[in-house]
């Protein structure tokens, strides 16, 4: 078994990055960070009277928040999961999806369940997070779903059901809320064995996520930024669906991530590439100055170095894929 800490570390470096935090907002569903792009992260949901850093945390560089991301206190691990997301989401280079548009009047947080419907019928289903609705979508289409939820209401099952029910799944639908909250982990191993989703406004998009199980990334794109951060400021949960963002699913196998992580390379290396010629220019003219972008070309060489390492790992498993015996029927 890897170590736990592993996920929570190849975040921050992906994640890494001088930007500063213009905007922090703990809504009562969702958490909004906001440097150059945006992330979202599901709150706590825990009571608390305060925050003892409230009114300190604008203008810090978003690796700061990011580290924040490996920690236990869950609005610290929170707002480093939406910074994580909103330092993720700066690449603005994502992997071939399908975008769920959504429908007037539709219980639009429901959208990659039916999306996967077909597929799901006749099969054992874990939906790991209670889905409002999820009950009568699953009553209406008789599906074989099983809830489990840390809260557990009248309809799911309590938390230490997963290491029971996970491992004879076909499909695991994972909530993203499982990475702050330190579940991911055990939860992904527990799932090796199924056909593993990980979704919500808390996925990162990240092509790493095949080495940990994950078939499936159901993650948000987001379509109005300003509707965002009015509906997360006034607390609210699944109307962020209406509007403004949207699910896209992308399939992580073998071939898809694989690309996916070759264009992002090529990316970062552009960008390296583009940070280096401006610190030579920089230093030619003589400046004692320390080169302004230094922050962003170590940045750069850290993604860069966590993707060639998740790139070796896919094209092992291709080449080994492709191997005589091998072959999948």
């Amino acid at each position: 078994m890897a170590s736990p800490y592993e996920i929570y570390d190849l975040l921050r470096d992906y994640a890494s990055g001088p930007a500063r935090v213009r905007e922090i907002l703990i809504g009562l569903v969702w958490t909004y960070c906001e440097a150059d792009t945006a992330g979202l992260a599901m709150s706590p949901g825990i009571a608390t009277r305060t925050l003892p850093w409230c009114g300190t945390l604008r203008g810090k560089a978003l690796s700061e928040l990011t580290d924040w991301v490996q920690e236990f206190e869950p609005y610290r691990a929170a707002i480093g999961m939406a910074a994580v997301n909103a330092g993720i989401n700066q690449s603005r280079l994502l992997p071939q999806s399908v975008t769920l548009e959504p429908g007037p009047g539709a219980q639009n947080n429901l959208s990659v369940f039916k999306h996967f419907l077909p597929r799901l019928r006749g099969t054992r289903v874990v939906v790991v997070g209670r889905y409002p609705g999820l009950h009568r979508f699953v009553s209406d289409h008789g599906l074989d779903v099983t809830v489990l939820e840390r809260e557990p209401g009248p309809h799911d099952l309590p938390a230490a059901a997963s290491e029971y029910l996970l491992r004879d799944a076909e499909w695991v639908f994972l909530t993203a809320s499982s990475i702050p909250n330190k579940t991911f982990p055990r939860l992904a191993e527990l799932s090796r064995n199924a056909i593993t989703v990980l979704m919500g406004p808390t996925t990162p998009w990240l092509p790493e996520l095949y080495h940990f199980g994950i078939d499936f990334l159901a993650g948000v794109d987001i379509v109005d930024a300003a509707a965002l951060r009015a509906t997360v400021g006034e607390g609210g949960g699944v109307r962020i669906f209406d509007g403004p963002v949207r699910y896209r699913v992308a399939e992580l196998g073998l071939e898809g991530a694989t690309e996916w992580t070759r264009q992002l390379i090529a990316r970062t290396a552009l960008e390296k590439e583009k940070l280096l010629r401006g610190m030579s220019d920089w230093y030619e003219k003589e400046r004692a100055e320390r080169y302004p972008g230094y922050d962003y070309l170590e940045s750069a060489n850290r993604r860069l170095a966590r993707l060639d390492t998740c790139f070796k790992r896919l094209w092992d498993g291709q080449t080994n894929a492709t191997k005589p015996g091998n072959a999948v029927e």
